[in-house]
């Protein structure tokens, strides 16, 4: 009898990924009150944690045979322009004294038709920031928590029910996924 293959899906994977990155953030911060440990210190554990966890659910999705379904990428959907029209109203400006007459209405009125658009500027600036910032960091996560764990699980039937191979080419890949940010922390801290 041929057993169907067990399947998680990319959004599950993901919000996992969140929950342990936030986890790891309170471990380390909780740990480090009574501690005066470097950023760099703070940093080897965090990175640590998130390794282990790393390397303890592809362990378990190695030998229990599981693949990925690519469900995430509904993010491409979003629209733009809809934060600006929907954000509310713009708070008040300090007003500046102009004088009385003539002058004061012309200064004042020129004065409200430059801020105008330099506000206008600005909000279509950082509009297009946010949503870039946004869109780059979806795109980052999307392929770390998922394409690069697809990958690694596409070698799942050849692994499934032998936990030595599936901890071999865990602690590979987690050594390649995780390796080279320590690599450049380290180096980094030489260069100082």
């Amino acid at each position: 009898m041929n057993v169907k293959q067990t399947y998680l899906k990319g959004k599950s994977v993901f919000i996992v990924s969140l929950v342990v990155i936030v986890i790891t953030m309170l471990t380390v911060y909780l740990t480090g009150i009574n501690y005066s440990r470097s950023l760099t210190s703070n940093f080897y554990i965090s990175l640590s944690i998130i390794a282990t966890a790393l390397f303890l659910f592809m362990v378990y999705g190695l030998y229990k045979g599981i693949g990925l379904i690519d469900n995430f990428s509904k993010f491409r959907n979003f629209k733009t322009g809809d934060i600006i029209s929907q954000s509310g109203t713009i708070p008040d400006l300090p007003t500046i004294d102009v004088g009385d007459g003539i002058d004061g209405i012309v200064v004042s009125v020129i004065l409200w038709i430059g801020m105008t658009i330099l506000f206008a500027i600005l909000l279509i600036f950082l509009e297009a920031v946010f949503w870039i910032s946004i869109f780059i960091l979806l795109a980052m996560m999307y392929w770390v928590f998922f394409r690069a764990l697809k990958f690694v699980f596409t070698k799942s039937s050849d692994t499934k029910g032998d936990i030595g191979i599936s901890t071999v080419y865990s602690l590979a890949y987690t050594a390649l996924y995780t390796g080279w940010i320590f690599v450049i922390v380290y180096i980094t801290q030489l260069l100082k």
